[in-house]
């Protein structure tokens, strides 16, 4: 009931004119958010880069609202990219394709694999690599459509996976290809229960599974979970279908169990930290607390106490 609450606020324009709006301690945010700007997000990426962790950089907003916001975004991540430098190594970009436009009513795809291609040539000439994000259930097919027609001159293109959808475990067959990059979560985003699994351990069982098939294909399989019962099953499985340590990597939300991602690195894993940053974190940061209703707590005591 709680993930299911938080998930309708997560999409209240009310809710989230309310929260936005309180003296919310910057504590608060900076636990999830690196920053507002692209040199907070590279300061971030440094400092987890000097731990042994890449990073995958999310410029955070979705659902934009005209062209001419879609490209906005789309120049961002280009500068954000032109920055990297030496850091290029260590780190990649997440892009939403509704932030770049797909959500439009007039060629939002069209638009949408416009300035996806922009951002991935920006990459390219970085030495780096980009992710689309998905987004909710009636965003999963245009989605892989651009995924398909981008990876014709983009291979290294990657791609997300929620587990809570029922479609997954066949999409994750479709695409366990070789050179595939992708990343399989479990989902933060509300949908029909004819579409999605709405239990806790419905939506375990589904990861795991779609992580077997995943290790046993061809691709390159990005685990993002902080599911201490996942993550060791990722490591069982690797090594039963003989993947190495460069072969697969796990992935985990910036500011969630960080001495499990140094652990991990420690162990010689390749661990990648989700980095957003920039000043429209609500929807982001609410999807979080519903993921894990248990940074509810810590949030509301920031709340309460201002820090």
């Amino acid at each position: 009931m709680l993930r299911q609450a938080l998930l309708a606020a997560s999409a209240s324009t009310q809710i989230r004119q309310l929260v936005t709006t309180l003296p919310v301690s910057r504590d608060v945010v900076a636990r999830f958010v690196a920053g507002d700007t692209a040199d907070d997000a590279l300061a971030a990426i440094g400092r987890l880069a000097g731990e042994g962790l890449q990073a995958t950089v999310d410029y955070l907003g979705e659902d934009t609202a005209s062209r001419e916001q879609a490209a906005a975004v789309a120049d961002e991540y280009i500068a954000l990219l032109g920055q990297l430098g030496g850091l290029a190594t260590a780190a990649e970009v997440s892009v939403k394709p509704t932030a770049v436009g797909l959500g439009l009513a007039e060629h939002g795809e069209k638009t949408a694999l416009e300035n996806i291609v922009r951002i991935a040539v920006a990459a390219r000439n970085a030495g780096t690599t980009v992710t689309l994000d998905m987004e909710d259930h009636s965003r999963v097919d245009a989605t892989l459509r651009l995924v398909g027609e981008l990876r014709a001159d983009f291979p290294d293109l990657g791609c997300v996976l929620q587990a809570y959808l029922r479609r997954t475990a066949a999409d994750c067959q479709a695409l366990a290809a070789a050179g595939a990059r992708v990343r399989l979560c479990k989902g933060a985003y509300e949908a029909p229960g004819d579409l999605a699994w709405s239990g806790r351990r419905d939506v375990d069982r589904s990861y795991a599974r779609c992580l077997r098939t995943l290790m046993r294909g061809a691709g390159y399989p990005m685990l993002a979970t902080h599911d201490p019962r996942l993550i060791e099953l990722g490591g069982v499985v690797a090594a039963m279908t003989g993947r190495g340590r460069a072969d697969f990597e796990y992935q985990m939300l910036y500011g969630l169990r960080t001495a499990e991602q140094r652990r991990l690195a420690a162990a010689g894993a390749r661990v990648r930290v989700y980095v957003p940053y920039g000043s429209d974190w609500y929807g982001y940061l609410v999807r979080r607390l519903a993921e894990r209703p248990a940074n509810l707590a810590f949030f509301l005591r920031a709340l309460a106490s201002g820090h």
